[in-house]
């Protein structure tokens, strides 16, 4: 099995008004000339987890990342207009957590951050150095992009590694 450092999410990037299914997903990743969908899981507005590519397998959604990570989508990240939003159903914010816990069991050393956070993280980096992650959450100036439109770190900081996150308290002052 490969060492997995980073659970990375990402959203669709579709509106609220437009669906964009798993199958749509994986045809329009196999048009790039990739041998799958990039991703390892993707989440449906009804919420049903699709699997993409198999775990042990090298996935295709964050450059340079790929080789130490899950990769996570949610149909979804628009609003009607076009703009980034929080558009995830009750029923996708279900089966993430409920995906993220199982994961966390699986790989409980890895950070979880969202797809625009990644800048934060060194290419190339040594997957068994995560120091870089204890400066807290991302700066939105350095984001290009804001997939997957909510702040993942903030919101699944309670399933981090215990010692990253009692860094993140000591430095606020919180303990």
């Amino acid at each position: 099995m490969r060492t997995i450092t980073l659970i990375v999410l990402h959203c669709s990037a579709t509106r609220t008004t437009q669906r964009y299914t798993f199958r749509q997903c994986r045809e329009d990743h196999r048009k790039r000339g990739w041998k799958d969908i990039g991703y390892h899981f993707y989440i449906s507005r009804d919420g049903q987890v699709h699997e993409g590519r198999p775990l042990w397998q090298e996935g295709a959604h964050c450059c340079g990342h790929n080789k130490h990570s899950v990769g996570i989508c949610y149909e979804g990240g628009l609003d009607a207009t076009g703009e980034p939003a929080d558009t995830r159903t009750a029923a996708q914010r279900q089966s993430l957590r409920a995906l993220l816990e199982r994961l966390m069991g699986m790989f409980p050393s890895a950070i979880i951050l969202g797809h625009r956070d990644i800048l934060q993280v060194p290419s190339g980096h040594d997957p068994e150095d995560l120091s870089f992650l204890k400066n807290g959450h991302s700066n939105p100036a350095t984001w290009t992009k804001h997939c997957p439109c909510f702040d993942a770190v903030l919101e699944y900081e309670d399933l981090e590694p215990e010692g990253l996150l009692k860094g993140k308290e000591k430095e606020e002052g919180r303990m």
